[in-house]
């Protein structure tokens, strides 16, 4: 009868064999762990297993970063491609520098796609062929475990055979114990017994050549992998430092040349805008909504004008006793009128006239005090600077209250960050030199209340403040 066939070189007779020696392995590690085998130890040769997985480990996970780097690379590549061919489509044939817009587009995605080439080429073939070795040496590891307890089963099995041997200290024909020994006749026991001898060398011998066996194949795949593990260990230094100047060496070319053709491209865009502003568009299409913030002060003439307004005068005594005295002066001389030298002088009129210039200068006079004392009034009500800096509750040098209507983002350290409607205690300039036209030095006030000198002080645009 023939032998069952199971496929693809397995026969019923091997599936037997391999799960007798799957057995026998079980049954050998059982023992090994209960103390009753011996089992073959190399702290060597698993320190050097050690160190294969963990090189296998960090070299799967260098690999997967690798990948997602690339992909990264080919998604930014088709991100900067499509913004890229936006411009290309946007820029008009008859502006400044069309076709070198153009060149700049194509280039740049030449670029791109040889950058991510390159890396495809020397990174991650030559990851895959590093990590490529790893299954099969691992295989041959777990071989060589299964090989050793092959031979750790082969040496039990001839030490208790030669045990067995040495426990008898030589044959011995003893009485029948088996059936067939009991009905073996009297002139057939000498046969049987040699049969036995016999079969007990068969055993010893067949013992002693399955060792030979087993120590040889575990033998041979054990010094292999005793060379091979180590330097396979040792080799991880120079990949790794061959994959990673590749890859600096070609992101470093790329950014280089990247870095040309963007600022090909700025040096072309600043030319489009210089040319544009000659042909004559109106700046003020560039101006913000209304509604918005207002433009950030740069230059003193825009905001301000170059000469300082003229210092309100406020009345005061002395100048109202010259204006009297002018009054007094001035009614002093008569209005006399020129009379046609046909009529005859009046004198009755003529002493009204004299009486009444007398009378003028006093009125004059009395509406002259009323005028001061007018004009005095709101100068001795109204709360003078300096009253307004020693105040307890203002900060040094306080003049007076802005309300933000904007906000205000701070472009530097020494500038004041500010929302629309905070109240802003406008103080003045440590050293007035410094302060630039358009430009106030303040705290705010609800910062002032909490921590006083400690608050944040800085300076910030007029016209973004609206005084209170």
């Amino acid at each position: 009868m023939a032998e069952l066939n199971l496929g693809k070189g397995l026969t019923a007779g091997k599936v037997a064999s391999n799960v007798q020696k799957k057995l026998t392995r079980a049954q050998e590690k059982v023992l090994q762990k209960l103390g009753k085998a011996d089992e073959t130890k190399d702290v060597a040769f698993e320190e050097g297993v050690i160190n294969f997985n963990k090189q296998y480990a960090e070299g799967s996970k260098l690999q997967r970063d690798l990948r997602a780097y690339l992909e990264a690379v080919k998604a930014m590549h088709e991100s900067s491609k499509n913004v890229q061919a936006c411009l290309a489509d946007m820029y008009e044939a008859d502006w400044y520098g069309k076709n070198e817009v153009d060149s700049i587009v194509e280039d740049c995605d030449v670029l791109w796609t040889d950058y991510h080439q390159k890396l495809v080429d020397h990174a991650l073939i030559s990851m895959d062929t590093y990590l490529g070795q790893f299954p099969d040496i691992k295989a041959r590891i777990a071989k060589r475990d299964r090989k050793l307890v092959d031979y750790d089963s082969a040496r039990h099995n001839y030490a208790t055979t030669h045990k067995t041997k040495k426990k008898d200290g030589g044959i011995k024909i003893t009485k029948p114990s088996s059936l067939l020994e009991r009905a073996t006749p009297g002139w057939a026991q000498g046969i049987l017994s040699a049969h036995n001898v016999a079969q007990s060398s068969l055993s010893r011998s067949q013992a002693e050549e399955e060792l030979e066996r087993a120590q040889k194949v575990f033998e041979e795949i054990n010094i292999d992998l005793q060379e091979e593990l180590p330097s396979l260990w040792n080799s991880r230094v120079g990949f790794y430092v061959s994959t990673f100047q590749s890859l600096a060496g070609f992101e470093e070319k790329f950014h280089k040349e990247i870095s040309r053709l963007d600022q090909d491209l700025y040096d072309v865009l600043e030319k489009l805008e210089q040319t544009d502003t000659s042909s004559g568009i109106d700046e003020s299409d560039h101006t913000l909504k209304p509604g918005g913030p207002p433009p950030i002060p740069k230059s003193p003439s825009k905001l301000k004008p170059a000469v300082p307004p003229p210092p309100k005068v406020t009345p005061s005594k002395e100048m109202k006793t010259e204006n009297i005295i002018k009054l007094f002066d001035s009614a002093a001389t008569p209005d006399i009128s020129v009379t046609s030298p046909t009529e005859p002088a009046n004198w009755d009129s003529w002493g009204e006239s004299e009486t009444t210039p007398e009378a003028a200068p006093e009125e004059e006079a009395a509406e002259a005090e009323e005028e001061t004392t007018t004009d005095d009034t709101p100068a001795e009500n109204e709360e003078p600077i300096e009253a307004k800096a020693e105040s307890p509750d203002m900060p040094p040098g306080f003049l007076f209250k802005v309300k933000v209507m904007h906000d205000y983002a701070a472009n530097d350290t020494d500038e004041l960050e500010m929302k629309a409607d905070d109240v802003v205690l406008v103080t003045t300039f440590d050293n007035p030199d410094e302060q630039d036209d358009g430009w106030l030095m303040g705290i705010k006030e609800d910062d002032w209340k909490q921590k006083k000198e400690n608050g944040t002080k800085g300076v910030f645009p007029e016209n973004f403040t609206q005084r209170l």
